[in-house]
């Protein structure tokens, strides 16, 4: 905590809405649902940053089994409260949370965050070979969605 915002990882904190119009403006994830997001949140170990007033400044969550594997995700920080390294602390209060400790394997995908990842002590793969994927990058696009 500092003077100027908080973490939580309390799912009732988690401001839905807030999360819903940042995600849906992103780069991995434009135009998702509300209903995705909900079904995402209810399905991770999310974690929040939050101004003093209480409105939500940051969004992060882990896919995990909470035994062997993690996936982080949907990191952000709104423009305006960049630069203070929030991102960081919210990665590493997942990282050291109770529940993901002993975990064999923690992954992620990023475009432009190898910086803030690599200072936290992830690496690049360096045999993507044995990894495969299923991806659909317009899913959140089509209309029956």
């Amino acid at each position: 905590m500092t003077d100027s915002w908080h973490l939580s990882f309390e799912a009732a904190d988690m401001q839905v809405d807030a999360i819903h119009a940042f995600l849906a403006q992103s780069y991995w994830a434009e135009n998702i649902s509300r209903a995705t997001v909900e079904r995402a949140i209810a399905g991770s170990l999310c974690v929040g940053a939050f101004a003093p007033a209480g409105g939500q400044i940051g969004f992060a969550r882990v896919i995990t089994d909470r035994a062997t594997f993690a996936y982080l995700a949907d990191v952000y920080v709104l423009e305006t409260h960049r630069g203070r390294g929030l991102a960081a602390h919210m990665v590493t209060a997942l990282h050291d949370h109770p529940e993901l400790q002993g975990l064999r394997r923690w992954m992620l995908s990023t475009r432009d965050a190898h910086s803030l990842y690599s200072s936290l002590g992830w690496t690049a793969l360096e045999d993507s070979k044995p990894f495969m994927q299923r991806h659909f990058p317009d899913v959140y696009k089509r209309a029956d969605r």
